[in-house]
């Protein structure tokens, strides 16, 4: 495993075969005139989707959270 630079022409002419050694770990750095442009990595998804409500019932909150008191709306709202 490691990181190949791989002009674009190259690139364009073996796609399925880079995708295959990326899948198994390499990176791949495409390059033109001998310039690196991109690289070719690995997708890996961020983390589990999202489930709205999974932690209901599991967080209380105290009767008053909703009372805001005046003197902090009055600083949201100013003008600064």
């Amino acid at each position: 495993m490691g990181e190949t630079v791989v002009n674009v022409y190259e690139a364009k002419t073996s796609l399925s075969k880079l995708l295959e050694r990326v899948e198994k770990g390499d990176e791949i750095v495409l390059g033109r005139a001998g310039r690196p442009i991109a690289r070719l990595i690995a997708y890996h998804p961020h983390g589990e989707p999202r489930v709205p409500g999974r932690l209901a019932g599991k967080i209380d909150m105290k009767p008053d959270f909703k009372d805001t008191p005046e003197w902090l709306l009055d600083e949201f709202e100013a003008d600064v």
